[in-house]
């Protein structure tokens, strides 16, 4: 007998970031309850270097954290970090990856995963853009609020690169512009006030 698959509809929080991202992620995580009940996605802008994060932010969270594989389930209260060479996109409520969509020059991780989760998640969203060199994100964020998303730019005098943050806000997409700590209180008075549920 098959049983009916249920629709998982808990906010996604998607952190993009790269030169200097490592910051934001470890001060967003420790002002970040654990049983905040998103799934939180850092999509590091990483082209060919292998990733350490799921080796160094297990120190400033009490969340799971995670490398996503091939169909991994998401999950709320976890961590989970994009693997480098590769583009990352959803499928029903799981992670699909995909061979990296441009090879040369900057990467475009970040875009190709806020597109992926505007066209394709039933939950609420949260794009946030962080540190990095670059514009990587931008693109996709008048999507996100196309879909009903908020979206959030680290304030530039935060960041140890402010080349993505002021990229973001050049879109003319971004709800706030705010410190990583913060931004933390944000998307917790966002859970709270249940504009995200």
């Amino acid at each position: 007998m098959d049983e009916k698959r249920v629709v998982k509809n808990f906010p996604i929080i998607c952190v993009g970031g790269s030169a200097g991202g490592l910051d934001a992620y470890i001060r967003l995580l420790q002002n970040i309850p654990p049983d905040l009940g998103a799934a939180i996605v850092i999509v590091n802008h990483l082209r060919t270097v292998a990733t350490h994060l799921p080796e160094l932010l297990p120190h400033y969270t009490i969340m799971p954290v995670e490398l996503i594989t091939e169909k991994l389930d998401i999950e709320p209260n976890h961590v989970f970090v994009i693997p480098e060479k590769r583009d990352l996109h959803i499928l029903g409520d799981e992670f699909r990856l995909k061979p990296i969509s441009k090879p040369r020059g900057w990467p475009n991780v970040i875009t190709v995963f806020l597109r992926s989760l505007a066209a394709h998640w039933n939950g609420k969203l949260i794009a946030i853009i962080v540190s990095g060199y670059d514009g990587d994100g931008a693109e996709a964020l008048c999507e996100i609020k196309e879909a009903g998303g908020i979206t959030i730019a680290q304030m530039p005098d935060t960041a140890t690169q402010s080349d993505m943050p002021e990229t973001a806000i050049a879109s003319g997409c971004i709800d706030f512009i705010l410190s990583p700590e913060n931004i933390a209180k944000e998307i917790k008075r966002l859970m709270n006030t249940g504009i995200t549920s």
